[in-house]
């Protein structure tokens, strides 16, 4: 096989390919194997027909189409192995001769995977959160518990409106005079400060009381989701037939028996408080990770191309879609909603596939220069992580990665994880090593304060004395050396 590999642009490359006429041969042969041993001919025994039998059958055209595929497809796969070639485009193939006699000649055309000229991703620093839950935050989250649990009751006759308030309205909406589609209620508990309606239609209630009836004015937005009130200006007549504000319980014993399996509030926010804690610590890591192989991802150097940027939009709008789906709602009526064409969707979403696409690019090399590997426990263990997500069976998870083809798709990204868990291994190590360099002169200091301990047994008693009286360290004056340096060191210590 002769493989000659030809750069159209900086991303995209040809790859022409020429195969002897014995290769081809073995193509054919192996096409009416192939052929012969799927179909049942009146007569033969399956997998016994000749090749002229099934031409008869079938045409030529559909043996010599047979055999191409065969010999194209895995002549192809050979020649990207031979010159270290990855596409992340559908190759698109030409053929120029396919015979018997003279061999086979085509050209491949397709994008291939950028080169990633990787940066420092070995002891890399970050800095690291280390999070302290304060008593102030449980008591925030406690009363945000004790909202969740708020009774709405009506409020005292004459109670005039206010944020956080519920009013009970009617309401008939018109446009140039004229109601509209959507703009009629009844008994519709609107709570005031919430910016559910158009804007300024909370603020025109505030101040009323239960029977009033409010005229309120107020335009549409320029992106509203409906177009032919895009900009409007609309009147509503509303009527405020209740007000109703919430009764928040009291934070005691009894509020916490009724929210949690504990007595008393004080075991309560311990609980609460611990919790938060183990979730704060989570998250610093968490943060801690992703700024370290940001480091890594900025370190290294890559140009995409954006057939792989377009790709992966495509991945996140088929994500939405069937999340969108599970909803029983459609991707066409969430696109009205939202006020936007697929096309800005697709655009809202290009700066977000890039990074990711970037950042996978780097994880793989990463993994290819560390030499990681990717083993059946470590797919077993994501399946099992997805399905715990997904709340299904693990094997009914591995069921729909092999029937959509996507078990390459999971070997990727079980590789950038571990890829990933490379470079937080290697900066914590750097950490320690640093850590432990810079104790390392502490512990050498405690030998040279006994050296200095050691520099009195060289001197004489005449040396010590004078020492001692400079000092200002009383001797006996019939002391023995030793007895002077003992009286010299515990004078000292002192």
């Amino acid at each position: 096989m002769n493989v000659k590999v030809e750069a159209l642009d900086q991303h995209k490359v040809s790859v022409g390919i020429e195969l002897p006429a014995e290769v081809v041969q073995k193509g054919f042969k192996r096409a009416v194997a192939r052929i012969a041993n799927q179909v049942r001919i009146p007569g033969f025994r399956k997998g016994k027909a000749s090749r002229k039998i099934l031409e008869m059958h079938f045409g030529k055209e559909a043996v010599e189409a047979e055999a191409k595929d065969i010999v194209i497809n895995e002549s192809i796969e050979e020649a990207l192995r031979q010159e270290k070639l990855v596409p992340v485009t559908t190759p698109e193939v030409k053929d120029d001769k396919f015979s018997e006699a003279e061999g086979a000649s085509f050209t491949v055309t397709f994008v291939k995977r950028p080169e990633v000229e990787l940066g420092e991703y070995k002891g890399l620093e970050a800095k690291k959160e280390n999070p302290e839950i304060t008593d102030d935050q449980v008591m925030a989250q406690l009363k945000g518990a004790a909202e969740q649990n708020a009774r709405m009751e009506k409020a005292e006759e004459g109670a005039e409106l206010k944020k956080g308030d519920f009013a009970i309205i009617d309401f008939k909406g018109t446009v140039d005079g004229k109601p509209f589609e959507g703009g009629e209620g009844k008994t519709y508990p609107l709570e005031i400060g919430s910016q559910s309606f158009i804007p300024g239609f909370e603020d025109q209630l505030e101040g009323h009381k239960a029977g009033d009836d409010v005229t309120v004015k107020v335009t549409f937005p320029e992106d509203y989701f409906v177009d032919a009130l895009k900009g409007k200006e609309a009147e509503f007549a509303v009527h405020i037939s209740d007000v109703k504000r919430k009764q928040l319980p009291e934070l005691d014993d009894a509020f916490a028996k009724s929210i949690s399996q504990f007595e008393t509030m004080d075991e309560l926010k311990a609980a609460v408080k611990q919790q938060m804690q183990l979730q704060a610590f989570q998250q610093a890591e968490e943060a801690y990770h992703e700024a370290l192989v940001n480091q890594a991802v900025a370190n290294a150097k890559v140009d995409i191309p954006q057939e792989m940027v377009e790709q992966r939009i495509d991945e996140i709008v088929e994500e939405m879609k069937l999340n969108i789906e599970s909803r029983n709602t459609t991707m066409d009526d969430y696109l009205k909603n939202i006020g936007q064409t697929m096309e800005q969707l697709r655009k809202n979403y290009e700066k977000t596939a890039a990074e990711q696409v970037r950042q996978g690019l780097v994880l793989e090399t990463i993994a290819e220069k560390e030499d990681l590997t990717v083993s059946n426990e470590d797919l077993s263990m994501e399946v099992y992580s997805m399905a715990h997500q997904f709340n299904a069976a693990p094997k009914d998870v591995m069921k729909v990665i092999q029937e959509e083809g996507r078990v390459g798709m999971l070997v990727n990204s079980v590789l950038r994880k571990k890829a990933a868990a490379f470079i937080y291994g290697a900066a914590k190590k750097a950490e320690a090593d640093k850590k432990e360099a810079e104790e390392a002169p502490k512990a050498e200091e405690a030998p040279a304060a006994e050296e200095k301990k050691d520099d009195f047994e060289s001197m004489t008693v005449k040396d010590l004395k004078a020492y001692a009286a400079e000092k200002g360290i009383a001797l006996e004056s019939k002391a023995k050396k030793a007895e002077i340096i003992e009286t010299i060191r515990q004078a000292e210590s002192k």
